[in-house]
């Protein structure tokens, strides 16, 4: 879109559309891009986490819907400029004029969802009952610092994780086609609560948390829905550190399954990551099956939920 306006201009001061025709075809072109920008920003906020992702999480589906309303979209704009009372220089100025809103606007967008906010949807049960699936909710992405561009590092840090977070991060694998929670994770992002800090040593027994040899306390956000424990693995043939080795290394999972949904550990958080838990205990594939989360892959904090209008809450 600003290209597009850069465009404009040059054409509007070279006077190089001399015909109604030409004027059209180029407010078309406008028409395409807002009505593709417009469907796409609705059909993905709307949800989809279905589909064959294309980029980034959008689907198939939502992009033939884009491009389906961007060819609508051109011929409207090119036959609705044709009116005896539109002029060349008329249309040009106008699609200038919402090009140049549209840009700033959507730059604006960009930088806000970029270091400061992102809206984010709970595409699981893993956090039940604090959050529920389809929740919508804002994520504070400058509390632990604002990601620089390129450079892997954060500027402005306001405070660091702390334990009980709820907290938004990428899934912590450089691998696509490494196998997680039932199919490759790489690149999407998941929310958990944040319970073991940089070098605690964490355990579960029996399905409850320990840091550092204590029990965790006033876990009232904690949700256990089975019944029955699931024994813990056989570990005669594994010293601790080879232990920790498969954990930091992602393939305790993969090793042991189930088994250490209940019995757990112990393992020693590494330094700069953290122990991400869910609070729907036994049902969230969480860090006992996937190993640490760096902070490098965090993204924000939790702030509150804004959709649907009935469960607009803070979230703690």
């Amino acid at each position: 879109m600003g290209i597009y306006a850069l465009l404009t201009r040059a054409v509007m001061h070279k006077q190089a559309l001399s015909s109604k025709a030409q004027a059209g075809a180029w407010h078309g072109l406008f028409c395409a891009q807002a009505a593709f920008i417009m469907v796409l920003v609705l059909v993905t906020g709307l949800d989809s986490r279905s589909g064959v992702s294309i980029i980034g999480g959008i689907s198939k589906g939502q992009a033939i819907l884009a491009s389906v309303a961007m060819s609508v979209a051109f011929l409207w704009g090119l036959f609705s400029s044709l009116d005896e009372k539109k002029t060349v220089e008329s249309v040009l100025k106008d699609d200038l004029e919402w090009a140049d809103t549209i840009f700033s606007s959507i730059l604006l967008a960009v930088v806000v969802m970029y270091f400061l906010v992102q809206a984010f949807k709970i595409p699981s049960g893993s956090m039940r009952d604090t959050l529920l699936e389809g929740d919508h909710l804002f994520v504070n992405k400058a509390i632990y610092g604002m990601k620089v561009p390129l450079a892997g590092k954060r500027m402005l840090k306001f405070r660091d994780v702390k334990r009980g977070d709820i907290v938004v991060f990428t899934f912590p694998s450089e691998n696509p086609a490494e196998q997680h929670c039932g199919g490759s994770q790489y690149g999407k992002d998941f929310i958990k609560r944040m319970m073991g800090m940089p070098g605690d040593t964490i355990e579960f027994r029996e399905g409850a948390l320990f840091i550092n040899g204590k029990q965790a306390e006033n876990e009232v956000y904690a949700k256990y829905s089975d019944p029955v424990r699931i024994p813990g693995p056989e570990r005669k043939s594994i010293g601790e550190q080879e232990y920790q080795q498969l954990w930091e290394s992602r393939n305790l999972g993969r090793a042991y399954g189930e088994s250490i949904r209940d019995t757990f550990g112990p393992v020693k958080v590494p330094p700069n990551s953290y122990f991400a838990v869910g609070d729907n205990r036994d049902h969230s594939c969480d860090s006992r099956f996937w190993g640490p989360v760096p902070e490098k892959s965090i993204k924000g904090r939790a702030m509150f939920i804004y959709w649907p209008p009935g469960r607009m809450v803070g979230v703690r």
